[in-house]
């Protein structure tokens, strides 16, 4: 079983972390995230690394101690490093393009549909239009952007038309069987 709780974060150079009343603040060259935690779970700051403690071996406490650790090592690598989701069109006369910093679909609607950047957020698309990506440093904003943007036409089974991420496979089916020629 893997004990990812007891696993202390290093703080690349540049990121700096404060702890108070169990609210964990991270700065880098990024930007700034906080996030406060369950008064339960300890957070300290020992030889430029972070460590999380449980009080006890309770089901509760060792599934926060996890979470916890997980959160703040994620909110490290996001002010340090940022993090990207890419995403692919796929279909005839599908495409993106920027309008500033809006990201403007183009996906078998009447209309084109704009998604506006978060705060501390990004869209790139590549040259031709056919992939994108959503940069940013928060993690779970990052992957709630781009769900929202694969939202506005999944990718279909039977000609595969959409928008998927980069990597994902879409299971094809077959279409009419019964045809006469």
């Amino acid at each position: 079983m893997a004990r990812i709780g007891k696993i202390p974060i290093p703080l690349p150079d540049g990121v700096t972390v404060t702890i108070k009343n169990n609210e964990v603040t991270v700065k880098g060259p990024k930007g700034q995230l906080s996030q406060s935690f369950s008064p339960e779970i300890s957070v300290e700051l020992e030889d430029n690394q972070v460590k999380v403690s449980r009080p006890t071996d309770q089901r509760h406490h060792r599934a926060l101690h996890g979470l916890v650790r997980a959160l703040i090592n994620n909110m490290v690598v996001g002010v340090s490093q940022g993090f990207t989701r890419e995403l692919q069109i796929e279909g005839v006369g599908y495409r993106a393009v920027m309008e500033g910093k809006n990201l403007v679909l183009s996906v078998g609607y009447s209309h084109p549909v704009v998604f506006e950047p978060e705060a501390d957020m990004e869209f790139e698309v590549e040259k031709g239009g056919r992939a994108f990506a959503v940069k940013g440093i928060d993690k779970a904003m990052v992957g709630e952007v781009a769900a929202r943007i694969r939202r506005v036409r999944p990718p279909e089974p039977y000609k595969g038309k959409g928008i998927r991420y980069k990597g994902e496979t879409v299971r094809r089916k077959a279409g009419k069987a019964g045809k006469a020629k």
